[in-house]
């Protein structure tokens, strides 16, 4: 460890957000607030004096390429820390090659949760951080009775079956549970418009990501529905994929975040500043982004803290850290290596911004194996206690 803090080598750290394939749009928001973050840090002058070095690569929204780029990080280019990921089957993919080759991976997505690893830190939303709040607000609005539609692959099934278990748990009533391909074509949303005539439901929850997200939003209003009447309710329509969207086809529909880039606090306009400044005045910024921007901070305090980017002593050092974020103050949960989030509700506005409808206004503790779940009474959630 002393050996390192003396040298004047660049930390060196893998970077695997995919550039193309059916998640690049919002896959290159978060690897340009990686990038923006380690300038930030290089520009002020560094980690123990050294700065901080990308390895980066495209892994094509591919899993496959994912394992491989990561096999290729820790041995070709002997990086020890990948920042990374946006759909779980990535993250399932690679996560086994850091693990036997004691790498460490920053997660900085949403997540269907029941899940830990030691040589993970996830920054990104747990179920009780988004789809209990987003249900609470949505009985509370619109209804109770619910029509599922997601991509073809693990987050949305195992976030449907969450949030399956909640619906229940308030006796409302989920209709009918529909997956289209994780890369689909225009027809194939057919069904979910047949569906939604045919069952009426007050709400459609939406786990289609990418590509298909613009589709299924266009679909829905050719068909004619009132999004103020029965909306497109979603974990993963986020500012990256409402840019892809005609205004009209956004407009109304709901979307569970931590984080939309139309925040009012001086935190959240200074990275939205930066970020745009780097990347351009219209560069969509998600929650995605704004995770993989703080976790890079965090992964710098942890650093100069550890004097060592060893796993095992950057988890040490990351254990209880906090950091204040454009979200507001978040910290790593020294139980799970799970973050303290900060969970709202933004409805989409008329020019595709989001205006925050609800928030309980105050960061909830991460339960990513939902042990303490409720829809009735906020008190019994695991908040932590910090109001905004």
């Amino acid at each position: 460890m002393e050996e390192e803090a003396k040298s004047n080598a660049p930390w060196r750290v893998g970077v695997l957000f995919s550039q193309s394939g059916v998640t690049a749009a919002i896959e290159r928001t978060q690897l340009n607030a990686t990038l923006l973050a380690i300038d930030e840090i290089n520009s002020a002058g560094g980690v123990a004096g050294r700065p901080i070095e990308a390895v980066a690569h495209d892994p094509q929204s591919n899993p496959k390429k994912f394992r491989e780029l990561g096999e290729r990080l820790m041995e070709d280019s002997r990086v020890r820390v990948v920042f990374g990921c946006y759909m779980s089957s990535t993250r399932k993919a690679l996560l086994p090659v850091l693990e036997a080759r004691d790498g460490l991976l920053f997660y900085p997505t949403l997540y269907e949760g029941f899940e830990y690893s030691s040589h993970c830190i996830y920054t990104g939303a747990a179920p009780n951080q988004n789809s209990l709040p987003l249900l609470k607000y949505l009985l509370d609005t619109y209804g109770d009775r619910f029509l599922f539609v997601g991509s073809n692959y693990v987050f949305p099934y195992e976030s449907n079956r969450v949030m399956a278990d909640l619906i229940a748990s308030a006796k409302g009533n989920v209709l009918n549970e529909i997956y289209i391909p994780l890369e689909p074509k225009a027809e194939d949303f057919d069904k979910v418009i047949r569906e939604i005539r045919k069952h009426g439901p007050d709400v459609i929850f939406s786990t289609v990501v990418g590509a298909g997200t613009p589709m299924l939003y266009r679909a829905y209003r050719e068909a004619g529905f009132d999004p103020a009447k029965m909306p497109i309710a979603s974990l993963t329509t986020s500012e990256a994929e409402v840019a892809l969207m005609e205004p009209e086809d956004a407009a109304g529909h709901i979307t569970a975040a931590p984080f939309f880039d139309s925040l009012n606090t001086s935190s959240a306009r200074s990275f939205v500043s930066a970020f745009r400044l780097k990347y351009g005045q219209d560069a969509p910024i998600p929650a995605g982004a704004e995770a993989a921007y703080f976790q890079v901070h965090l992964f710098a305090e942890a650093l100069r803290s550890a004097g060592s980017d060893a796993p095992d002593a950057l988890v040490r050092a990351l254990k209880g850290l906090e950091h204040d974020a454009p979200q507001g103050r978040v910290r790593i949960d020294s139980d799970n290596n799970h973050t303290y989030l900060w969970p709202k509700i933004g409805r989409i506005t008329e020019n595709r911004g989001f205006e925050v409808v609800w928030s309980p206004r105050i960061r909830v503790k991460p339960d990513p194996y939902f042990l303490s779940p409720s829809i009735d009474d906020w008190s019994h959630l695991p908040f932590e206690g910090r109001r905004a």
